[in-house]
């Protein structure tokens, strides 16, 4: 008698597709978790925050990696490029989210920070067919970017294997574009395929196979350290103060005024004088103050030092 295996066996190629899925890390099955359903709430929670701590673990066994990134991100933002996400699911609408957050905190234009999701904009709040299975969808939404060699393109896939994910970087590679794996399973696809590979490895979920759990948390906290320390290098700090935030609401325009305070320590009449000089920029703000000078020459110096308020300081009057 001739055995079969279940990837014999089951139609259209999907006994491959579990035979796959078997094999990694975020998709393992935990027998002692079996009866989670069973236990009481406070007892499943206590488990799942116990999950959530070795996260930031698994972040940390990777800070050269993640670092080698950055630097390489900032070095092509600073020529002009762009970080772009590229991501399916939970990964994609991770990516969109730090994208979207980019120009309020940082007063970054649109464009500077995209995020790419499987299946467009739709698909942030409800799943998109077999988007995820299409690498040439992935060159396509980096063709319609006009995608440069000054660019930074992030794969985002918990799995490393999603194709949406490896077809962006894959494609971005072809265009001389600086490409990150970002995954969540050891020797993934994604990240072979990369130039950077960060690959944070945090162990099976609670719930079989539910990458937005530990996950989607160690991929937050790789995107929160891409885009801020990027910014940090980029010069859209001044210390830990968010100087070139942009106040869009009355939360903002408050926190603008209380930076520009903490920067400086000037009354609360020199800091109106100084963002009413310089239409509310906190940066331009702080340097008339620090430096003594208006606010036209403010803007002037900024743009001589790429935005760097640090090197504007050094090169006003008051300190040459």
């Amino acid at each position: 008698m001739t055995s079969t295996t279940d990837a014999d066996t089951a139609p259209d190629g999907y006994g491959e597709l579990r035979a796959q899925l078997e094999t990694l890390t975020t998709e393992a099955f935990r027998p002692e978790l079996a009866e989670i359903d069973r236990l009481d709430t406070l007892e499943i929670a206590r488990i799942m925050n116990s999950e959530d701590r070795s996260v930031p673990a698994a972040v940390g066994a990777r800070l050269p990696e993640i670092a080698a990134a950055i630097d390489g991100t900032a070095e092509r933002m600073a020529r002009g490029g762009r970080l772009i996400y590229a991501g399916a699911g939970t990964a994609g609408r991770l990516g969109v989210l730090d994208a979207s957050e980019c120009p309020p905190t940082f007063n970054t234009d649109p464009s500077e920070v995209i995020g790419l999701i499987a299946g467009g904009p739709s698909a942030m709040v409800q799943a998109v067919e077999g988007a995820e299975d299409s690498k040439e969808l992935a060159a396509a939404d980096l063709d319609a970017l006009d995608l440069t060699a000054d660019d930074t393109v992030v794969g985002i896939s918990a799995s490393g294997r999603t194709p949406y994910a490896i077809g962006a970087v894959e494609h971005a590679r072809t265009k001389g574009a600086l490409t990150i794996g970002l995954s969540c399973n050891a020797n993934s696809a994604l990240g072979a395929a990369a130039e950077h590979g960060i690959e944070i490895v945090v162990g099976p979920e609670l719930l079989t196979g539910s990458t937005r759990l530990k996950a989607g948390t160690a991929q937050k906290l790789v995107l929160n350290m891409l885009s801020t320390i990027t910014m940090i290098r980029l010069g859209k700090t001044y210390g830990n103060l968010m100087v070139d935030v942009r106040a869009s609401n009355e939360k903002l325009r408050a926190r603008s005024r209380r930076i520009v305070s903490l920067a400086t320590g000037a009354s609360d009449e020199e800091i109106e004088a100084a963002l009413a000089a310089t239409d509310g920029e906190v940066k331009n703000a702080i340097l008339t103050i620090l430096g003594q000078v208006d606010g036209p020459t403010a803007a002037d110096l900024l743009a001589a030092s790429g935005g760097h308020l640090r090197a504007a300081l050094t090169a006003t009057p008051r300190t040459t």
